[in-house]
């Protein structure tokens, strides 16, 4: 999955908010049929997202396009992935998903839809919004080849926040097991690893300051849940022209040590070595997707 920065959520019955979701930057936008939706409104919200989907890849084809579907319980699953499946999709973010069979019968109509509608490619991201997730993280993301994406679970009131009881500190410190099991979880099978949720649309400040902490813990994006927030995340979790000339350097530096017939060598005070090299390297790979270096989405 392209890592994604921002994954920014817009109702589904609201498309003149997806095309302000695309001009605030975000890397993703997600339609959402489920908790945006009223009940009586979602068999319209199909109609308009199948609408929108085209327009929405026309006006900005880099952009991520998903779909948030009603989860598996509700029996209204298989409804919105046959409305909302097109072309134009690259993925689905699937709720409530509980275990690795969750993810199978999403992936089970996700492959049914995909060729029903001329349809390929479609990636999963998993929010880990329920307590059996994140005790079943592992298994979860090494499911399916589909899922792409997983969520480490930060709230002030949604489902996580009901499911676990804890209350929300500005730092987030009470999620740090939760988000730890899930960012592991991404690292032990290659998935993009994504946080959640800063839900003070004002303080911009703390929005920053949450989002560096989930940096720190080695996330590399983060949900978003209204265009103001966009910039402030995009700039966290974009690597500076500094940070890539200082791990160009280093690898330059231990390059021209080997090539010496040396292992390790001091680099600006610090001592380095192949392995400093080789996380280096992994680091500019990302850096140069995120930043547009390199192609691909």
């Amino acid at each position: 999955m392209h890592p994604y920065r921002t994954v920014l959520f817009v109702p589904a019955h609201k498309p003149a908010w997806a095309f302000k979701a695309l001009a605030s930057g975000a890397d993703c936008v997600v339609l959402d049929l489920e908790d945006s939706v009223p009940h009586d409104l979602k068999p319209g919200a199909r109609t308009t997202v199948r609408e929108t989907l085209p327009k929405l890849r026309a006006e900005r084809p880099e952009v991520g396009l998903f779909v948030r579907p009603n989860a598996l319980a509700t029996r209204l699953a298989g409804a919105d992935l046959e409305a909302v499946v097109c072309p134009e999709l690259d993925g689905i973010f699937a709720p409530k998903i509980k275990d690795a069979t969750d993810v199978l019968r999403w992936e089970t109509l996700i492959d049914w839809f995909e060729a029903r509608n001329g349809a390929s490619g479609l990636e999963m991201i998993v929010p880990v919004e329920m307590v059996d997730a994140i005790t079943n993280c592992f298994e979860i993301a090494s499911a399916s080849p589909r899922v792409g994406a997983m969520i480490g679970p930060t709230s002030e009131h949604a489902d996580i926040a009901r499911a676990v009881g804890f209350r929300q500190s500005p730092e987030g410190s009470e999620t740090l097991y939760l988000r730890s099991r899930i960012l592991l979880a991404c690292r032990q099978y290659g998935l993009h690893p994504l946080t959640a949720l800063w839900e003070d649309l004002a303080d911009l400040d703390g929005l920053r300051q949450f989002a560096d902490y989930g940096f720190q813990l080695g996330f590399r994006g983060m949900i978003a849940i209204h265009p103001s927030h966009v910039p402030v995340i995009n700039d966290v979790f974009t690597p500076s022209d500094d940070e890539v000339a200082y791990y160009e350097d280093l690898v330059a530096t231990v390059d021209a040590a080997v090539a010496r017939g040396e292992g390790a060598v001091r680099f600006r005070g610090q001592h380095v070595d192949l392995a400093h090299a080789d996380k280096a390297r992994d680091w500019l790979e990302h850096a140069r997707l995120v930043r547009g270096d390199a192609p691909g989405r």
